[in-house]
């Protein structure tokens, strides 16, 4: 899926979206990764979201977001709630939703200036 009214002058949007693939810019990325207007890193979370852990969350925190956006892939599975507790306890806003979703949620956000991180993972 194409995000056509992405804005690429600004921040790192999301381009386009199909299952196993994420197109930032002209870099297409077949791995999870974190993604903030300031910042990409691939190689980012496990192979399920099931496996999702406090220390993916604590990755996705330390960027400062005020928004955390977790993508699960092709479907929404909900993580274990102590994996992101400490990130609700900050007074972070934590969605979890698939991954086309969480693209979605991303752009419109990041659009508003919003500070904003999505970790995306691919299963």
């Amino acid at each position: 899926m194409k995000f056509s009214e992405a804005d690429s002058g600004s921040g790192h949007p999301i381009l386009g979206y199909d299952p196993g693939r994420i197109r930032i810019g002209g870099q297409v990325y077949t791995q999870g990764l974190i993604v903030s207007p300031e910042h990409i890193e691939p190689g980012w979370g496990p192979k399920s979201a099931t496996d999702l852990t406090a220390e993916h969350f604590a990755a996705l925190a330390a960027l400062d977001p005020r928004i955390v956006i977790v993508g699960t892939g092709k479907r929404q599975v909900f993580p274990d709630p102590n994996a992101y507790r400490a990130l609700l306890r900050r007074g972070l806003g934590v969605d979890i939703m698939d991954t086309g979703a969480a693209c979605r949620t991303y752009n419109i956000l990041m659009s508003e200036g919003r500070r904003v991180v999505a970790g995306l993972l691919m299963c």
